[in-house]
């Protein structure tokens, strides 16, 4: 499957479900609806373990399964992305992102791990989603940044460029210089999105996915605020 055949050359709006969130209430219940916010507006859940255990995400995607088995909707589990395309393979995940498919690791480790990933890839055909220069990720590659975005184009969909940290904006110029060695290849705005640069993420990636701002309180902590998924998915268009 191909990152546009996924998302019908439209520019995704993803939207983080972070698992372990529960405000009170069952984390079930939170996640169940957080994505019914997300599918009213058009935007694509992102399942991810931030808060949680990989046991909460596929209780959301058992649930995800059943009441809306046509739904667009991928899956993140932090550190261990085997698990991920176990997951995505047994519940239909449609897509799937890695904080890091190149760059991270030791060149003796690196080669390995890049036939690791030729492997499940095999096995579950789902958009892969992944980083390279990722937030938190260490840079261990000695090699360029040039040299790592052409090899991450051959592991994965698009690749995903976020700045320094969660909620903390990707620089346009980062975005830029992606985009300049990757030609057509998808890149994903992954951090730090806000309404005040949504229109520039457009306009620059082929995609955003988005997490703290539209929070109470843009906060990654808080629940998802239905009114700020409104004005950034009706923001989010050409």
């Amino acid at each position: 499957m191909k990152f546009e055949e996924l998302f019908m050359d439209r520019k995704p709006l993803i939207g983080m479900i972070h698992t372990g969130c529960m405000h009170g209430e069952d984390m079930l219940d939170t996640a169940k609806r957080e994505i019914e916010i997300y599918l009213k507006y058009g935007v694509y859940p992102l399942i991810e373990n931030y808060f949680g255990t990989s046991a909460d995400c596929e209780k959301v995607m058992v649930w995800l399964q059943e009441y809306h088995p046509k739904a667009v909707y991928g899956v993140n589990i932090l550190g261990d992305p085997y698990e991920a395309f176990l997951l995505a393979g047994a519940y239909g995940a449609k897509f799937i992102q890695i904080d890091s498919v190149c760059g991270h690791l030791d060149p003796e480790r690196d080669e390995a791990y890049a036939e690791e990933l030729k492997a499940m890839r095999k096995k579950t055909d789902v958009v892969l989603l992944g980083g390279v220069r990722f937030k938190y990720q260490p840079v261990r590659s000695n090699r360029s940044q040039k040299e790592d975005l052409l090899l991450g184009k051959e592991r994965c969909d698009a690749i995903v460029c976020t700045g320094e940290g969660t909620g903390i904006p990707t620089p346009m110029g980062k975005v830029k210089e992606f985009k300049a060695v990757l030609d057509d290849f998808p890149v994903i705005v992954g951090a730090g999105v806000t309404i005040d640069t949504i229109g520039e993420t457009y306009n620059e990636a082929n995609g955003a996915i988005v997490g703290s701002w539209i929070k109470d309180n843009h906060d990654a902590y808080n629940p998802v605020n239905e009114q700020y998924v409104e004005l950034m998915a009706k923001h989010f268009q050409g």
